[in-house]
């Protein structure tokens, strides 16, 4: 048997990538957090996903009340203006959503780490 190549005090018959290990060490290996960076990248693209959901609900929102208006029969001198801007807002915040779920479940699924996040040299 030999000694466990991290903590060099447990014999040990157990191997992890050609070096000898011992139970304990293998565990702590197995339980450990990530890295601070794969936090940090985590918790970027999960708040990025939080923050457009917001801005998606409150244009959701600001566009429901347009229609709502447009139903009363209020009348607009404007036209179909304020339905369009808010149509557009609504188009333009859901597809920044779906670009930020879209960089979510690659880092997740893939480990791809966008480009803006990752570590300048």
């Amino acid at each position: 048997m030999e000694r466990c190549a991290y903590c060099k005090t447990k014999e040990t018959a157990l191997y992890e990538r050609d070096l000898p290990i011992c139970l304990e060490c293998a565990d702590a290996r197995t339980k450990r957090k990530p890295p601070e960076r794969e936090q940090d990248i985590r918790r970027s693209l999960l708040q990025e996903v939080l923050e457009l959901t917001a801005r998606a609900d409150e244009a959701t929102k600001e566009f429901e009340a347009v229609m709502r208006q447009v139903s009363n029969g209020l009348p607009r001198q404007d036209g179909t203006q304020p339905i369009k801007n808010a149509s557009n807002k609504l188009t333009t915040t859901r597809k920044e959503l779906l670009k930020a779920h879209t960089r979510l479940n690659e880092y997740f699924e893939r480990g791809v780490v966008p480009d803006d996040l990752k570590r300048s040299g």
